[in-house]
């Protein structure tokens, strides 16, 4: 089994504890919050970022972010200054993922995920629980992606995005890169770049 390190010690870090496979073992939690260090959560200790060049075969997870801050993503993961080689995919052994698919790296896939054929998954992101991803789909890096969100064939998502939980994105509907599309919306029309929309039909936010 491979050593993993996590990062940080948020909702999602936690929730990758349950993804792991036979491949990888996790050896701790890095968060920069002082007030963390040297305390466990889940039986794994957390530590600062010395935890990388502690342990610096460890293969490294990370997945910060949510809503309010997912566009902040390239910036926190980058400032990791972390060879590119060491990031992995996590992805939850109940996911179906497509032989025919292609998944990037640090990238962590959750329970119940059908990923099909010749989608494309880029760097850096994260799929929420029972969200399917048809066809031909192609995720940019850094997207988050919510649970039970259905992805038609040939959507194309740009990078940095955040596609909030329960929605619904019609085929071939393209959404710009540093959007948010909110919760359980119904995208039946192209989202411009760095938009925010929601709905059922999904409108633009002000």
């Amino acid at each position: 089994m491979t050593a993993l390190l996590i990062f940080p010690c948020n909702g999602n870090g936690v929730e990758a504890l349950d993804c792991l496979g036979e491949r990888h073992r996790a050896l701790a939690f890095v968060d920069d919050e002082p007030a963390k260090h040297g305390t466990t959560r889940h039986g794994l200790p957390i530590h600062s970022r010395s935890a990388f060049d502690r342990w610096p075969d460890a293969e490294v997870l990370a997945v910060p972010g949510g809503p309010d801050s997912y566009r902040q993503r390239p910036a926190i993961v980058e400032g990791l200054g972390l060879d590119p080689r060491r990031y992995t995919q996590v992805v939850h052994p109940s996911a179906r993922i497509s032989k025919l698919a292609e998944i990037g790296r640090n990238v962590l896939i959750m329970a119940g995920v059908v990923v099909t054929a010749k989608a494309v998954i880029g760097d850096h992101v994260c799929v929420l629980p029972n969200t399917v991803i048809h066809h031909d789909v192609r995720i940019g890096d850094w997207t988050l992606i919510g649970s039970n969100v259905s992805v038609a064939g040939g959507v194309v998502i740009g990078a940095n995005c955040y596609v909030a939980s329960g929605t619904s994105i019609l085929h071939g509907i393209t959404i710009g890169a540093g959007s948010l599309t909110g919760l359980a919306s119904t995208v039946i029309r192209p989202v411009e770049a760095g938009r925010r929309v929601a709905g059922s039909p999904a409108r633009l936010l002000a």
